[in-house]
């Protein structure tokens, strides 16, 4: 008789051991390694890490404390990301990754085993999203340079924070509403098919409406579209939430069609899925 457990402790355990064998993160996705060697498995609590995310890298995140310390933790599909009642307006619900901005305060409550530590809960402690999310648009989400990298190596990851669009997947919306219709969602997982035919490969979500309303009406809507295409992406079509970018709206901006016809509306009540691989690691 077999027992299988979905306790999130035992997601995370078979998380880490199921890469211990060696495993090692290469230099184009970050220059700073974790290795795990250590294939027990015995996990047991880790330390509670405290201070503000200083950088990611796919399924890893740095928290820096107060006193500089830099610690690196990995995150996985049973990690719990919980908000300070007022974060982001949810008031303690559960959130998705792509929250996990550059210059957020955070406590990491963590599993130690094989070498590494895995976050079992984050809490995100700051209130003010837009000012972590100015941070996270104007500094480098990138983790330090390491002191043993060759000069090559720092000139290749330069441009790290550019990407490549490897294709572009528009699903629209009728007027006034961020409800999927089934050839959006069908157009959806395909995308996410192709993506994941991608080595190194994120997605970008961008949320778009037409010129009809006023500014900030149509602000919450584009941010309320392209809400809704992640939260579809990653609970119908399986992709993984740390490998999106974070996703954003844009209103009524770049409009690809004539705004002054219903056709060219039509065409811009839309949510962009953009497929992004760095230019640093792009062909490797």
């Amino acid at each position: 008789m077999s027992v299988i457990s979905k306790s999130p402790r035992f997601l995370l355990m078979a998380a880490l051991l199921g890469g211990a064998a060696s495993v090692s993160v290469s230099a184009q996705d970050s220059d700073l390694a974790v290795q795990v060697t250590d294939t027990s498995p015995e996990m047991v609590k880790g330390p509670e890490v405290k201070g503000i995310i200083s950088a990611r890298s796919g399924d890893r995140m740095q928290v820096t404390s107060d006193d500089g310390t830099k610690t690196v933790v990995t995150i996985n599909d049973a990690t719990k990301i919980k908000a300070s009642s007022g974060f982001l307006g949810l008031g303690g619900s559960r959130i998705a990754a792509t929250s996990l901005l550059n210059g957020i305060p955070v406590e990491v409550e963590t599993l130690q085993g094989g070498g590494g530590l895995l976050a079992s809960k984050i809490d995100l402690k700051g209130k003010d999203f837009k000012t972590a999310k100015m941070i996270h648009n104007g500094t480098d989400q990138r983790f330090a340079s390491n002191e043993a990298a060759t000069e090559g190596l720092k000139a290749r990851m330069g441009d790290i924070d550019k990407y490549n669009i490897k294709g572009t997947t528009n699903v629209n919306f009728d007027t006034g509403v961020s409800k999927l219709s089934p050839e959006a969602k069908a157009n959806l997982c395909q995308a996410a098919t192709q993506a994941e035919g991608m080595d190194n490969a994120l997605l970008l979500v961008v949320g778009y409406t037409d010129s009809t309303g006023p500014e900030e009406v149509n602000q919450v809507l584009s941010e309320k579209r392209a809400s809704a295409v992640v939260n579809y992406l990653q609970q119908a079509c399986h992709w993984k939430p740390y490998r999106m970018l974070t996703p954003t709206g844009m209103s009524m901006a770049d409009p690809v069609a004539d705004n002054s016809t219903e056709e060219g509306k039509a065409q811009n009540r839309r949510v962009a899925v953009n497929i992004m691989v760095s230019k640093a690691v792009d062909g490797i």
